[in-house]
């Protein structure tokens, strides 16, 4: 563990750390160590796995892991925020079967936080109004100085952490098959597909290195599309009563299952009072991030919002059960040093350690393939030890003649245009021989595209013609 980790977790002081009466004392790193090794023991077999398997239906309001005096909180809050009265408009805020809610609703006006108004006008006699009482906007009150959070409930740390070691991305094998069909669309060589494959299903640190315009990022997309398995995503968790919102609709794509059975003709309440799914959970394709330049060492860390009191899950715990691809690394805000630093213990042991803003510390399990690509000198960035943690690495070349030609052709396909490796070959011999460029993946689209640019400027259908290209062509690089 990094130094500084070490420092912050001399000053943390959590009850678990607390010894036993006759016990030695344990340090809070001990402790939280040992929750990192019972998440690694908590993994089931590959035998055991059910793979797609999705979150276990609630019977009740014990099957939530929350306990009744947080979601009476949560409940009374999304009366206020949302302005809605009925156990079922409740259930669709806090995503949990109407029963539940029902049962919380009962329990509620018992102690006079709640008063009924009877039944509403469409006469379903079972889906009775209320309203906050004297004594239920107090209680409000209360809970919004802990959290202005009012949406779907938290999923607990423990039922969170199961899921995601049910859909495991090791478990979502990549086949032959899968890897040609994702990468289709680029030229690669052969042996270079059939070297991707393993690095896939290890589910470990990968590194692209070469020179820029090479397709290492294109690549690095294609290959987090292999992965064919749904993952469920929950809203938020709760970690010792705090709430850390996972789901984020910029990186998870919802799936909607095309299989379903449309529902039967029954009214909406009488469908949510049936309905025991655990809704706190979106069903997902796997999550795929390509994060530049702009990476910061802040975005590795759970980030508190002192406004809402509530926080938001770092990108790489958002992305669990996906594919983050770390681009142009080498060349973030944040020092190579610094980002491999922060993750040195995840890749190497798959569990990762965050820090609530309480200065409680706990374990996750740290599940998705890393991508790093560069077009720096590998050793110029990494060190061997930090090369020991990434240990798939692969050199993505510049493009031989013949794959340069099926490059270009594939992009006069795109487009429309007709293709002539008589003038291709013209402007080969201008940038690789005369200019001596390094020959690059990307050129072919980028004469493309300035050549289309200026037919379309001109009010002319596009051709491959020598002085187009040759015009083209000279963007590539300056005369002095």
């Amino acid at each position: 563990m990094p130094t500084d980790e070490n420092a912050i977790a001399k000053n943390l002081n959590s009850v678990s750390s607390l010894p036993a009466a006759g016990e030695p004392a344990r340090s809070v790193d001990d402790a939280v160590a040992d929750d990192g090794a019972k998440l690694k023991s908590d993994v089931p077999s590959e035998g055991d796995v059910l793979t797609g398997q999705g979150p276990p239906t609630l019977g009740g309001m014990a099957d939530t892991g929350l306990s009744e005096l947080f979601l009476r909180g949560l409940a009374l809050k999304a009366m206020y925020a949302y302005g809605v009265q009925s156990p079922s408009d409740v259930a669709k805020v806090l995503k949990l079967p109407v029963a539940i809610i029902r049962d919380l609703f009962e329990g509620m006006r018992g102690r006079g936080l709640l008063e009924s108004l009877g039944a509403e006008t469409s006469g379903r006699q079972l889906d009775l109004r209320y309203d906050l009482s004297g004594a239920g906007r107090e209680w409000v009150q209360e809970a919004l100085k802990q959290s202005l959070y009012a949406g779907p409930a938290p999923v607990p740390l423990k039922q969170w952490q199961a899921q995601v070691n049910r859909q495991c991305i090791t478990n979502d094998r990549v086949d032959q098959g899968a890897i040609a069909k994702s990468l289709e669309d680029l030229v690669i060589a052969p042996e270079m597909l059939a070297r991707f494959g393993p690095a896939v299903n290890a589910g470990r640190g990968m590194l692209l290195y070469g020179a820029p315009g090479d397709g290492k990022t294109s690549i690095a997309r294609a290959i987090a599309l292999s992965f064919h398995q749904a993952v469920w995503v929950p809203y938020a968790i709760e970690v010792d009563g705090e709430i850390i919102k996972i789901f984020d609709p910029a990186l998870h794509r919802e799936l909607v299952d095309a299989t379903d059975k449309p529902e039967e003709p029954r009214s909406s309440f009488v469908r949510a009072m049936i309905h025991a799914d655990d809704r706190r959970w979106v069903r997902c394709a796997r999550p795929v991030a390509v994060i530049g330049g702009e990476l910061t060492m802040d975005m590795l860390d759970i980030k508190y919002d002192p406004v809402g009191l509530y926080s938001e899950a770092p990108l790489h715990t958002k992305m669990t059960g996906g594919v983050l691809v770390v681009d142009d690394f080498g060349r973030q805000i944040a020092r190579p040093e610094q980002v491999l630093n922060r993750w040195v213990l995840p890749l190497e042991s798959r569990i990762d350690f965050l820090t609530l803003h309480t200065g409680k510390k706990f374990a996750v399990v740290f599940d998705g393939l890393v991508i790093f690509s560069t077009n720096l000198t590998p050793r110029s960035i990494l060190d061997a030890a930090m090369m020991r943690r990434i240990p798939y690495n692969f050199h993505i070349a510049p493009p031989t003649r013949d794959e340069y030609m099926t490059i270009f052709r594939r992009v006069c396909e795109d487009v429309q245009i007709a293709f002539d490796s008589d003038v291709v070959g013209i402007a080969m011999k201008r940038l690789y021989e005369e200019e001596k460029l390094p020959m690059a993946r990307f050129h072919p689209r980028f004469i493309v595209d300035h050549l289309v640019a200026r037919c379309t400027y001109e009010g002319r259908e596009p051709l491959l013609e020598p002085y187009l290209v040759l015009d083209a062509a000279e963007h590539l690089y300056t005369k002095q």
